[in-house]
């Protein structure tokens, strides 16, 4: 889905509330490899729930971040970036057939049936679901909405960076880019990227995106209760959590909520799949992959997937970049490439327009 033509080689940069992650891939050997990365912190306040409240400062923290990447020198000023996931609007909508021209002035039409915001303050993207079974007599289309107000404060802060964007994405989908293999998912997959300020769940089923959400639950909530229930500093906690897990004290609420959350999407989905064009044995979740820093969690998979009765493992970012079934490359270990996972499907849609 482009927002904006995407023609140039560039790097990916994922933006969040509270840190900046930069991948640039190349080409090698046939393959694609590592040529740089790097991460910096933002500061509190410069980004709350995905708006920039201070573009000058994220400028400069972007600067930064370029200055400070590993690996090789960055060689472009073209970025392709991430777009907050709590601002963003997925649906997937049936069309009648018709041609490519009909089908633009036709979506924008349908689009203000579906979108919550006024269609000339947002942003409208769409793409064609192709499926994975059955001739269809109609179209499965996917639209994306995003505010213009919030898109265009990202773009004017590249801007300020010195950085030319040639195309914007919603996590979701550069997540997806990643974990996916080749693009296709025969049966539905629950996605959960567990980031340091909130974590995001994603249904992926056939070639599409299909339901997408973000839930107040973190990383950084996780130690956070450690501290409290501790009475230590954050530092301290965030010691206690990598070493115990799930056994450490005072975060089985946040657990026991992501749970009841995540039960409540794979019913979702039950309720809601009818429509995809999957295997008649395909259409229930029976899969979930973590990915994001909080995956990392000691003991949370196997935690997940008692409480749930499904299959949980850890996601792994380099599948359609590394020759398999490599999945770390020396300058970024495996535990840390799952912080990466966004930033990896961004650089991937960098190198492969």
């Amino acid at each position: 889905m482009n927002f904006l033509t995407l023609k140039p080689e560039a790097f990916g940069l994922d933006v969040s509330d509270l840190s900046l992650k930069i991948i640039k891939l190349k080409k090698k050997d046939g393959f694609l490899g590592l040529a740089s990365f790097g991460e910096v912190f933002i500061k509190s306040g410069i980004i709350e729930q995905g708006i920039i409240k201070d573009e000058k400062a994220l400028a400069e923290n972007i600067k930064e971040a370029l200055n400070k990447v590993r690996g090789e020198k960055l060689n472009t000023k073209y970025v392709i970036a991430s777009l907050p996931e709590e601002k963003s609007f997925l649906q997937v909508i049936q069309m009648p057939k018709m041609t490519e021209g009909e089908l633009q002035k036709a979506v924008q039409f349908e689009a203000e049936n579906y979108v919550p915001l006024p269609i000339d303050k947002v942003y409208l993207d769409f793409q064609i679901v192709q499926p994975v079974v059955d001739h269809l007599d109609h179209l499965d289309v996917l639209i994306a909405a995003f505010p213009k107000k919030t898109v265009d404060s990202y773009f004017s802060v590249f801007r300020l960076a010195g950085l030319k964007p040639v195309a914007f994405e919603i996590e979701s989908q550069a997540i997806s880019r990643a974990l996916i293999k080749g693009g296709l998912s025969p049966e539905p997959l629950l996605l959960i990227d567990l980031g340091a300020c909130r974590t995001s769940v994603i249904i992926f089923s056939g070639y599409s995106l299909r339901f997408t959400t973000t839930l107040p639950i973190s990383s950084g909530k996780v130690t956070e209760l450690i501290s409290r229930k501790l009475k230590n500093d954050f530092k301290k906690a965030e010691e206690v959590k990598i070493k115990k897990g799930i056994s450490a004290p005072g975060i089985n609420p946040i657990l026991n909520e992501l749970v009841e959350q995540i039960e409540k999407y794979l019913e979702y989905h039950q309720t809601h799949s009818a429509h995809e064009h999957l295997p008649r044995d395909g259409k229930k979740i029976e899969k979930i992959i973590l990915c994001g820093g909080g995956a990392n969690l000691k003991g949370l998979p196997d935690f997940l997937s008692q409480k749930l009765k499904i299959q949980v493992s850890l996601g792994n970012p380099w599948q359609n970049i590394l020759p398999q079934p490599l999945k770390e490359v020396p300058e970024l270990p495996f535990s840390e490439s799952l912080k990466y996972t966004t930033a990896l499907g961004l650089a991937l849609r960098g190198i492969k327009p």
